[in-house]
């Protein structure tokens, strides 16, 4: 057993783990921000929209791959340690970046490109889906009991932020290049560079500290599927219904919302880019003083109060933002929607790490998530895509406040994780 940890070591510990989670994420989400501009390169030319609907479907296919990694990296960061873990996640993440740096378009292979890209985006899924579990265990297990809520949002933080850099990205690249650079070769910069920085995450996830909590589970049983499902069912379940809402909601408030700007509302790339941009660097602030209310009041109400939010806001947002023509004013609509999701997203991490035992807590935290994540965020762009494309675009509004109500019961139901949590360490 180790010696239990000073708020020093703590701290180091935690801001050493957000670190690597803001670039894998900044890998991942790379491919939204960009999107506009490398359609084209790799498939045939025709309807904007169509382009954007191919792109956001493979966009949907490297979350295939994410129960897989979770399955298989949840268990092996439950037997060999978080740090583990988080170590293997950024390795393909790397490998899936720069392998979309360096692909040749449609015009020189053909169909050959758009598989090369799905084999990326695979190994990109493989990755992500191992390092939501093993970064919101690991930042859970770390965190002080009075203190976990505030903490653990950093997950978020860093998530978003990966988001955010992706977007500055763009926008310098704008700056700087022109249109036809962009779309020429300038697409691929964020991912050479993601594919370096992710180089250096895993410097410094090998020098990161392992957790009490796992180093006291050693002798408990194996991680397993079998042991999650037979042991665990009631809690995997909770995990599954509480992020299918959830999920699908941030997905639809972040990254389709960029897209929605344009290709719906009809602003230009650029003032889109800066909307999203503006309202995620005010979304990341909110996270930590939403995790630090839940260590106050509890994680239960914080859920109640973004299911309730958004089963009554969102199809006004949407139908809003079709008209809006004042980039002020979708500014604030889409921080009103940020505003709602933030009672899931600042503590979703921590409620689902609190749920289980050490020994199968980071396989817990993450193929339930996984699961559900696949089915409802994933998916999230092309469903809205698809829905504009067959002239019913507001159905889509309707999916996403269906999917917060099944939640909302979810949350309705469930204990109170910060009162009665399975994390004893403190």
């Amino acid at each position: 057993m180790t010696d239990r940890p000073d708020r020093h070591h703590r701290l180091r510990s935690i801001l050493g783990g957000s670190a690597g989670n803001l670039v894998e994420w900044f890998d991942w989400y790379v491919y939204s921000a960009f999107g506009l501009y490398f359609a084209p390169h790799f498939f045939p030319k025709g309807d904007p929209t169509a382009q954007l609907l191919n792109t956001a479907a493979i966009f949907a296919v490297g979350f295939v791959m994410r129960p897989v990694g979770a399955w298989i990296m949840g268990i092996y960061a439950d037997r060999y340690g978080r740090k583990a873990g988080l170590t293997l996640s950024v390795t393909l993440m790397c490998a899936g970046a720069l392998l979309i740096a360096v692909s040749p378009g449609y015009a020189t292979i053909g169909w050959g490109a758009p598989a090369l890209l799905v084999v990326a985006r695979l190994m990109q899924g493989l990755s992500v889906g191992g390092e939501y579990g093993a970064s919101a265990v690991y930042l859970s297990e770390m965190a002080g009991r009075d203190r976990r809520g505030f903490f653990s949002s950093f997950q978020y933080v860093t998530l978003i932020a990966g988001q955010l850099l992706a977007l500055f990205t763009l926008l310098l690249l704008q700056a700087v290049l022109s249109e036809a650079q962009l779309e020429a070769w300038g697409w691929r910069l964020p991912f050479a560079l993601g594919g370096l920085l992710a180089i250096l995450v895993f410097r410094i996830r090998r020098g990161l500290a392992e957790t009490q909590s796992f180093e006291n589970a050693r002798d408990k049983p194996r991680s397993s599927g079998w042991l999650l499902f037979s042991r665990h069912p009631r809690e995997a379940a909770t995990v599954v219904l509480l992020t299918a809402g959830g999920t699908l909601a941030f997905y639809a408030y972040t990254t389709y919302m960029q897209k929605f700007l344009v290709n719906t509302t009809g602003f230009d790339r650029e003032t889109a880019t800066w909307i999203m941009t503006g309202a995620l660097a005010l979304y990341a602030a909110l996270q930590p003083l939403a995790g630090a209310l839940s260590d106050r009041i509890g994680r239960r109400p914080l859920m109640i109060g973004f299911g309730i939010a958004g089963m009554i806001a969102t199809v006004p947002i949407f139908t809003l933002l079709e008209t809006v023509r004042s980039p002020v004013l979708a500014f604030a609509l889409v921080m009103v929607a940020l505003l709602i999701v933030t009672g899931y997203t600042a503590i979703n991490a921590v409620v689902k790490a609190e749920l289980f035992p050490a020994h199968v807590r980071a396989l817990g935290v993450a193929l339930p998530y996984a699961l559900a994540n696949t089915a409802f965020g994933g998916t999230a762009e092309y469903v809205a895509l698809w829905l504009k494309w067959a002239g019913a675009e507001n159905a889509f509004y309707w999916y996403v406040t269906a999917m917060i109500a099944v939640s909302l019961v979810t949350y309705w139901r469930m204990r109170d994780t910060r009162v009665d949590s399975a994390i004893v360490e403190d």
